[in-house]
């Protein structure tokens, strides 16, 4: 990775971005409360030799079609996830299963594997896929084309920023599952071209993430359009009283799997990165991402014009970066995001629209550039390495 290490480290001049204005920008002028610092600190494991679940069966033992299993294994997986070895048979039997879990540990496959099996089995089932952002809806969509290679299975993806009467046309050919967000799938209902009452399999993922940006109204929304006679599986990293209000109206007598373990992972290292006196923080940044270590980079900032910013200055002294913002289109996004996982770039900036559900490999460390609003966004954001068994950082700014 090739860096510039500049002496008078350069100050640039920048265009107007319209989430700078005043109660412009995600928090509309809301004071921030300071979390403890201390919350930041926490040594890795010492054992870094830690490894992940290993399940004692394999994706044979399931009940599941030959080409799914033929595609299972073309993507890589030979044994489930702990997630997944507990959820797939009670999916498989129709049951309602509530999965608690923390992100990075398969659940996009617990609840994809069985589903496409259903629907293969049985044509006239459809199945609707609720997720709180569009990059995990763009996930899911990726990896629901690695399981179905020669199924002759179709999915629309129904995000913002893509467009619309494109969507509705694909909607038109009647696919077997739609992937959306919460706010285009509102869109579409409202223009009658996506009916809530003909989908018997419906999954609301990352819950608590969707109440967290205030869709609860939606989620019960929707609720009220389903049939009752359907299939519903509820996956949810925490349920606080609010997630517990949708889940008693969503699921019946459901199967609880919990795999949730420690808040953060052990095996990442956290500390804090004091700013004192007339030191510059992106000054401070900028001594932290020459070091060789600092390979591949996520850095967290608060709002849409602060990250966009930082990055034009990170490019400016000559770093590879990007960003992804609710500012930047959703082609955007995904081609940022796209650079990050191929290693085109080294440092991607973000605000929490890319802290949950996203599965990037190899991410080094985390940097909180902006010290999050919650411990809850906290331990999303720095979920993004240590994954897999492997050790990670994750940096916070304290001013």
């Amino acid at each position: 990775m090739y860096k510039k290490q500049y002496k008078n480290k350069p100050k640039t001049k920048y265009a107007k971005f319209p989430d700078r204005k005043k109660g412009n920008g995600i928090h509309k002028g809301r004071a921030i409360k300071k979390l403890d610092v201390n919350l930041f600190i926490k040594k890795a494991s010492q054992n870094n030799q830690i490894t992940p679940y290993t399940s004692s069966k394999s994706y044979a033992d399931f009940d599941l079609t030959d080409i799914l299993k033929k595609n299972i294994l073309s993507h890589g997986y030979t044994n489930p996830t702990q997630i997944q070895e507990q959820a797939i048979p009670h999916l498989l039997e129709g049951k309602d299963v509530i999965g608690i879990s923390n992100t990075g540990t398969g659940k996009t496959a617990a609840f994809l594997i069985p589903l496409i099996n259903k629907v293969y089995v049985n044509r006239q089932e459809k199945v609707l896929i609720i997720t709180p952002t569009r990059e995990l809806a763009v996930q899911i969509a990726e990896e629901f084309d690695s399981f179905v290679k020669g199924m002759n299975l179709n999915l629309v993806l129904c995000i913002g920023g893509a467009n619309i009467n494109r969507q509705e046309k694909e909607l038109y050919r009647n696919p077997q599952f739609v992937v959306g967000t919460p706010g285009r799938i509102k869109d579409l209902i409202e223009r009658k071209k996506l009916h809530l009452d003909r989908f018997h399999t419906i999954v609301l993922d990352e819950v608590d993430r969707m109440v967290d940006i205030g869709f609860i109204r939606d989620i019960k929304y929707f609720i009220s359009l389903l049939p009752k006679n359907r299939q519903s599986l509820f996956f949810s990293a925490t349920i606080s009283a609010k997630v517990n209000e949708i889940l008693h109206s969503f699921v019946t007598n459901p199967v609880t799997v919990s795999v949730k373990q420690q808040e953060t992972s052990e095996n990442v290292d956290q500390d804090i990165i004091r700013i004192k006196g007339n030191n510059k923080k992106i000054d401070t940044l900028h001594d932290l991402l020459i070091n060789k270590e600092f390979d591949k980079v996520l850095i967290f900032g608060r709002t849409k014009w602060g990250v966009e910013k930082l990055a034009r200055e990170l490019v400016a002294r000559g770093f590879s970066a990007t960003a992804i913002h609710g500012n930047k289109t959703q082609g955007q996004r995904q081609r940022a995001l796209d650079q990050f996982k191929r290693n085109d770039v080294s440092i991607l900036l973000a605000t929490d629209v890319a802290s949950r559900g996203l599965d990037i490999q190899n991410v080094t460390h985390v940097i909180n550039y902006d010290a999050p609003e919650s411990y809850d966004d906290y331990v999303h954001r720095i979920g993004r390495t240590g994954r897999a068994g492997k050790k990670g950082i994750a940096l916070t700014f304290v001013e």
